[in-house]
Protein backbone atom coordinates (compact mmCIF):
# COMPACT_ATOMS: atom_id res chain seq x y z
CA UNK A 1 0.00 0.00 0.00
CA UNK A 2 2.54 2.30 0.92
CA UNK A 3 5.30 1.55 -1.80
CA UNK A 4 4.71 4.24 -4.09
CA UNK A 5 5.75 6.40 -0.80
CA UNK A 6 8.92 4.79 -0.11
CA UNK A 7 10.04 5.42 -3.84
CA UNK A 8 8.93 9.18 -3.46
CA UNK A 9 11.32 9.08 -0.19
CA UNK A 10 13.83 7.43 -1.47
CA UNK A 11 13.72 9.95 -4.56
CA UNK A 12 13.61 13.16 -2.07
CA UNK A 13 16.68 11.96 -0.31
CA UNK A 14 18.94 10.56 -2.65
CA UNK A 15 18.06 12.62 -5.81
CA UNK A 16 16.78 15.88 -4.57
CA UNK A 17 18.56 16.34 -1.33
CA UNK A 18 21.65 13.91 -2.83
CA UNK A 19 22.35 12.58 0.47
CA UNK A 20 24.85 9.32 -0.17
CA UNK A 21 22.86 6.12 0.50
CA UNK A 22 23.87 4.20 3.77
CA UNK A 23 24.67 7.15 5.77
CA UNK A 24 23.01 7.54 8.91
CA UNK A 25 21.70 11.33 7.87
CA UNK A 26 20.02 9.37 4.85
CA UNK A 27 18.45 6.66 7.24
CA UNK A 28 17.14 9.58 9.26
CA UNK A 29 15.82 11.83 6.68
CA UNK A 30 14.70 8.95 4.42
CA UNK A 31 12.66 7.80 7.38
CA UNK A 32 11.55 11.23 8.35
CA UNK A 33 9.43 11.76 4.78
CA UNK A 34 8.34 8.26 4.91
CA UNK A 35 6.98 7.96 8.14
CA UNK A 36 4.95 11.72 7.63
CA UNK A 37 3.30 10.58 4.91
CA UNK A 38 2.29 7.79 5.98
CA UNK A 39 0.95 8.66 9.41
CA UNK A 40 -0.51 11.64 7.96
CA UNK A 41 -2.69 9.25 5.56
CA UNK A 42 -3.40 6.84 8.42
CA UNK A 43 -4.43 9.46 10.49
CA UNK A 44 -6.86 11.26 7.87
CA UNK A 45 -8.21 8.19 7.32
CA UNK A 46 -8.97 6.80 10.60
CA UNK A 47 -10.04 9.86 11.83
CA UNK A 48 -12.43 10.97 9.50
CA UNK A 49 -13.85 6.99 9.71
CA UNK A 50 -13.86 7.46 13.71
CA UNK A 51 -15.83 10.60 13.59
CA UNK A 52 -18.24 9.80 11.06
CA UNK A 53 -19.17 6.79 13.58
CA UNK A 54 -19.34 8.69 16.63
CA UNK A 55 -21.54 11.42 15.28
CA UNK A 56 -23.56 9.45 16.15
CA UNK A 57 -22.93 9.16 20.44
CA UNK A 58 -22.59 12.97 21.48
CA UNK A 59 -21.51 13.53 25.12
CA UNK A 60 -25.16 14.31 25.92
CA UNK A 61 -26.47 10.68 24.67
CA UNK A 62 -22.91 9.25 26.03
CA UNK A 63 -24.22 10.60 29.98
CA UNK A 64 -28.34 9.76 29.33
CA UNK A 65 -27.29 5.86 28.58
CA UNK A 66 -25.06 6.03 31.43
CA UNK A 67 -27.51 7.40 33.97
CA UNK A 68 -30.19 4.55 34.22
CA UNK A 69 -30.99 4.61 37.81
CA UNK A 70 -31.79 0.83 37.18
CA UNK A 71 -28.73 -0.46 35.22
CA UNK A 72 -26.20 -2.91 37.31
CA UNK A 73 -23.31 -1.60 38.54
CA UNK A 74 -20.82 -4.12 36.62
CA UNK A 75 -22.61 -3.52 33.18
CA UNK A 76 -22.14 0.47 34.35
CA UNK A 77 -18.74 0.53 34.38
CA UNK A 78 -18.35 -2.10 31.15
CA UNK A 79 -20.56 0.34 29.60
CA UNK A 80 -18.69 3.18 30.01
CA UNK A 81 -15.86 1.75 29.44
CA UNK A 82 -16.84 0.96 25.85
CA UNK A 83 -18.30 4.24 25.28
CA UNK A 84 -15.17 5.68 26.52
CA UNK A 85 -13.87 4.21 22.97
CA UNK A 86 -16.09 5.80 20.45
CA UNK A 87 -17.47 9.16 22.27
CA UNK A 88 -15.17 12.37 21.86
CA UNK A 89 -12.72 13.38 23.99
CA UNK A 90 -9.42 15.16 24.75
CA UNK A 91 -7.92 17.13 27.74
CA UNK A 92 -9.86 20.18 27.76
CA UNK A 93 -13.50 18.41 28.16
CA UNK A 94 -12.26 16.26 31.12
CA UNK A 95 -13.80 19.01 33.39
CA UNK A 96 -17.22 19.70 31.72
CA UNK A 97 -17.73 15.67 31.50
CA UNK A 98 -16.82 14.51 34.70
CA UNK A 99 -19.23 17.48 36.13
CA UNK A 100 -22.09 16.31 33.39
CA UNK A 101 -21.98 13.01 34.79
CA UNK A 102 -21.86 13.26 38.32
CA UNK A 103 -24.62 16.51 37.96
CA UNK A 104 -26.66 13.59 36.50
CA UNK A 105 -25.93 10.93 39.41
CA UNK A 106 -23.72 8.73 37.78
CA UNK A 107 -21.93 7.04 40.13
CA UNK A 108 -18.39 8.46 40.80
CA UNK A 109 -16.47 5.20 40.37
CA UNK A 110 -18.45 4.79 36.55
CA UNK A 111 -17.90 8.08 35.86
CA UNK A 112 -13.76 7.62 35.87
CA UNK A 113 -14.15 4.53 34.03
CA UNK A 114 -15.44 6.44 31.35
CA UNK A 115 -12.86 9.13 32.01
CA UNK A 116 -9.68 6.37 31.69
CA UNK A 117 -10.74 4.53 28.85
CA UNK A 118 -11.79 7.56 26.66
CA UNK A 119 -8.01 8.93 26.33
CA UNK A 120 -6.35 5.51 27.05
CA UNK A 121 -8.54 3.60 24.44
CA UNK A 122 -7.65 5.97 21.48
CA UNK A 123 -9.05 5.37 18.41
CA UNK A 124 -6.28 6.77 16.14
CA UNK A 125 -3.40 4.63 18.31
CA UNK A 126 -6.13 1.57 17.58
CA UNK A 127 -6.40 2.13 14.11
CA UNK A 128 -2.45 3.20 14.19
CA UNK A 129 -1.20 -0.05 15.76
CA UNK A 130 -2.76 -2.12 13.64
CA UNK A 131 -1.28 -0.59 10.93
CA UNK A 132 2.45 -0.65 12.28
CA UNK A 133 2.09 -3.89 14.71
CA UNK A 134 -0.97 -5.95 12.99
CA UNK A 135 -4.52 -6.92 14.42
CA UNK A 136 -3.06 -8.98 18.00
CA UNK A 137 -1.20 -6.16 19.30
CA UNK A 138 -4.12 -3.65 18.58
CA UNK A 139 -6.56 -6.48 20.25
CA UNK A 140 -4.43 -6.83 23.45
CA UNK A 141 -3.97 -2.93 23.45
CA UNK A 142 -7.74 -2.38 23.37
CA UNK A 143 -8.38 -5.27 25.65
CA UNK A 144 -6.13 -4.26 28.21
CA UNK A 145 -6.91 -0.66 28.19
CA UNK A 146 -10.58 -1.69 29.02
CA UNK A 147 -9.30 -3.79 31.72
CA UNK A 148 -7.81 -0.81 33.61
CA UNK A 149 -10.93 1.41 33.09
CA UNK A 150 -13.18 -0.76 34.59
CA UNK A 151 -10.99 -2.21 37.15
CA UNK A 152 -10.15 1.03 38.57
CA UNK A 153 -13.30 2.50 38.18
CA UNK A 154 -14.32 -0.43 40.43
CA UNK A 155 -11.54 0.36 42.94
CA UNK A 156 -12.74 3.92 43.19
CA UNK A 157 -16.33 3.24 43.46
CA UNK A 158 -15.76 0.69 46.30
CA UNK A 159 -13.59 2.75 48.14
CA UNK A 160 -16.23 5.62 48.28
CA UNK A 161 -14.04 8.95 47.67
CA UNK A 162 -17.18 11.09 46.87
CA UNK A 163 -15.85 13.38 50.03
CA UNK A 164 -12.23 14.06 47.97
CA UNK A 165 -14.78 15.76 44.74
CA UNK A 166 -14.72 19.74 44.99
CA UNK A 167 -18.25 20.70 47.08
CA UNK A 168 -18.82 22.83 44.66
CA UNK A 169 -19.03 19.96 41.86
CA UNK A 170 -22.68 18.52 43.09
CA UNK A 171 -23.92 21.97 43.86
CA UNK A 172 -23.58 22.70 40.14
CA UNK A 173 -26.97 22.35 38.01
CA UNK A 174 -25.53 21.56 34.45
CA UNK A 175 -29.53 20.87 33.11
CA UNK A 176 -30.14 18.97 29.51
CA UNK A 177 -29.19 20.12 26.25
CA UNK A 178 -31.70 19.65 23.20
CA UNK A 179 -29.66 18.21 20.38
CA UNK A 180 -30.85 17.33 17.33
CA UNK A 181 -28.19 14.53 16.25
CA UNK A 182 -30.54 12.26 15.23
CA UNK A 183 -31.94 14.78 13.03
CA UNK A 184 -28.61 15.27 10.73
CA UNK A 185 -28.87 14.30 7.09
CA UNK A 186 -25.95 12.04 5.93
CA UNK A 187 -24.34 14.68 4.08
CA UNK A 188 -24.46 17.05 7.45
CA UNK A 189 -22.43 14.26 9.12
CA UNK A 190 -20.07 13.80 6.43
CA UNK A 191 -19.21 17.54 6.03
CA UNK A 192 -19.31 17.95 9.84
CA UNK A 193 -16.72 15.09 9.93
CA UNK A 194 -14.51 16.09 7.41
CA UNK A 195 -13.99 19.78 9.12
CA UNK A 196 -13.47 17.96 12.49
CA UNK A 197 -10.95 15.58 10.68
CA UNK A 198 -9.21 18.86 9.16
CA UNK A 199 -9.12 21.02 12.27
CA UNK A 200 -8.12 17.95 14.45
CA UNK A 201 -5.08 17.03 12.24
CA UNK A 202 -4.44 21.46 12.08
CA UNK A 203 -4.22 20.77 16.04
CA UNK A 204 -2.08 17.82 16.10
CA UNK A 205 0.26 18.03 13.39
CA UNK A 206 2.45 19.75 15.46
CA UNK A 207 3.43 16.42 17.96
CA UNK A 208 3.52 14.38 15.02
CA UNK A 209 6.02 15.55 13.58
CA UNK A 210 8.00 16.20 16.72
CA UNK A 211 7.49 12.57 17.28
CA UNK A 212 8.27 11.10 13.99
CA UNK A 213 11.43 13.35 14.19
CA UNK A 214 12.95 11.87 17.06
CA UNK A 215 11.80 8.60 15.98
CA UNK A 216 13.67 9.83 12.81
CA UNK A 217 17.28 10.53 15.10
CA UNK A 218 16.86 7.05 16.75
CA UNK A 219 16.88 5.34 13.24
CA UNK A 220 19.50 6.99 11.64
CA UNK A 221 22.04 7.75 14.52
CA UNK A 222 21.04 4.51 17.06
CA UNK A 223 21.93 1.14 16.08
CA UNK A 224 19.43 -1.58 16.31
CA UNK A 225 18.91 -3.16 19.89
CA UNK A 226 21.11 -0.74 21.39
CA UNK A 227 18.05 -0.41 23.98
CA UNK A 228 17.92 -4.28 24.85
CA UNK A 229 19.89 -4.50 27.68
CA UNK A 230 18.45 -1.35 29.90
CA UNK A 231 14.87 -1.75 28.65
CA UNK A 232 14.14 -5.12 27.06
CA UNK A 233 11.74 -7.82 28.79
CA UNK A 234 15.08 -9.01 31.07
CA UNK A 235 14.95 -5.76 33.01
CA UNK A 236 12.27 -5.81 35.72
CA UNK A 237 12.03 -2.10 35.98
CA UNK A 238 11.53 -1.16 32.09
CA UNK A 239 8.09 -1.13 32.72
CA UNK A 240 7.66 0.76 35.90
CA UNK A 241 10.61 3.49 34.25
CA UNK A 242 9.00 4.24 31.31
CA UNK A 243 5.23 4.32 33.16
CA UNK A 244 6.92 6.58 35.55
CA UNK A 245 8.36 9.19 32.35
CA UNK A 246 5.38 8.67 30.26
CA UNK A 247 3.16 10.28 33.20
CA UNK A 248 4.35 14.06 32.71
CA UNK A 249 4.95 13.76 28.75
CA UNK A 250 2.33 15.29 26.64
CA UNK A 251 1.81 13.88 23.10
CA UNK A 252 -1.51 12.56 21.21
CA UNK A 253 -0.94 9.38 20.53
CA UNK A 254 -0.41 9.74 16.38
CA UNK A 255 3.09 11.19 17.89
CA UNK A 256 3.91 8.45 19.85
CA UNK A 257 3.48 5.48 17.99
CA UNK A 258 6.47 6.60 15.61
CA UNK A 259 8.50 6.71 18.65
CA UNK A 260 6.98 2.75 19.98
CA UNK A 261 7.49 1.59 16.57
CA UNK A 262 11.67 2.83 17.12
CA UNK A 263 11.51 1.22 20.58
CA UNK A 264 10.71 -2.25 19.65
CA UNK A 265 13.53 -1.67 16.87
CA UNK A 266 15.92 -0.68 19.37
CA UNK A 267 15.31 -3.51 21.19
CA UNK A 268 12.75 -1.54 23.97
CA UNK A 269 9.75 -4.73 24.85
CA UNK A 270 6.77 -4.52 23.29
CA UNK A 271 4.95 -4.20 26.81
CA UNK A 272 7.70 -1.61 28.01
CA UNK A 273 6.50 0.73 24.93
CA UNK A 274 3.17 0.45 25.55
CA UNK A 275 3.22 1.40 29.10
CA UNK A 276 5.14 4.51 27.66
CA UNK A 277 2.08 5.10 25.28
CA UNK A 278 -0.59 4.35 27.47
CA UNK A 279 0.99 6.40 30.31
CA UNK A 280 1.47 9.51 28.25
CA UNK A 281 -2.19 9.36 26.52
CA UNK A 282 -3.75 8.37 30.00
CA UNK A 283 -2.09 10.35 32.21
CA UNK A 284 -1.27 13.71 30.79
CA UNK A 285 -0.12 16.36 32.65
CA UNK A 286 -2.74 18.70 31.41
CA UNK A 287 -5.17 16.61 32.08
CA UNK A 288 -4.33 16.24 35.75
CA UNK A 289 -4.11 20.09 36.23
CA UNK A 290 -7.57 20.17 34.85
CA UNK A 291 -8.94 17.47 37.05
CA UNK A 292 -7.56 19.39 40.12
CA UNK A 293 -10.45 22.08 39.33
CA UNK A 294 -12.59 19.10 40.35
CA UNK A 295 -11.06 16.46 42.20
CA UNK A 296 -9.06 17.20 45.70
CA UNK A 297 -5.32 16.15 45.54
CA UNK A 298 -5.70 12.74 47.54
CA UNK A 299 -8.53 11.79 44.74
CA UNK A 300 -6.46 12.88 42.09
CA UNK A 301 -3.38 10.99 43.40
CA UNK A 302 -5.46 7.60 43.99
CA UNK A 303 -6.30 7.99 40.42
CA UNK A 304 -3.01 8.25 38.83
CA UNK A 305 -1.68 5.54 41.13
CA UNK A 306 -4.85 2.82 40.32
CA UNK A 307 -4.04 3.78 36.85
CA UNK A 308 -0.24 3.53 36.92
CA UNK A 309 -0.14 0.39 38.20
CA UNK A 310 -2.49 -0.81 36.11
CA UNK A 311 -0.57 0.62 32.92
CA UNK A 312 2.61 -1.44 34.97
CA UNK A 313 0.84 -4.84 35.00
CA UNK A 314 -0.05 -4.28 31.52
CA UNK A 315 3.20 -3.93 30.28
CA UNK A 316 4.37 -6.91 32.33
CA UNK A 317 1.17 -8.89 31.03
CA UNK A 318 2.38 -7.46 27.06
CA UNK A 319 6.17 -8.92 27.65
CA UNK A 320 4.45 -12.16 29.41
CA UNK A 321 2.09 -13.03 26.12
CA UNK A 322 4.27 -12.13 23.88
CA UNK A 323 7.25 -13.83 25.12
Amino acid sequence: MFSPVQKFADFVTYNVFKIPQGSKLASAVNFFIFDTIKIFILLFLIVFVITFIRSFFSPEKTREILSHKKQNIFLAHILAALLGIVTPFCSCSAVPLFIGFVEAGIPLGVTFSYLIAAPMVNEVALGLLYANFGLKIALIYVLSGEIIAIASGIVIGKLHLEKYVEDYVFKIKVGTVQIAEDKKTLKQRLKETLEFTIELIKKVWVFVVVGIGIGAFLHGYIPTGALAKIAGKNNPFAVVFATVLGIPLYSNAAGIIPLVSEFRRLGVSMGTSLSFMMSVTALSLPEMILLRRVLKPQLLGIFVAIVGCGIIITGYLFNFILG
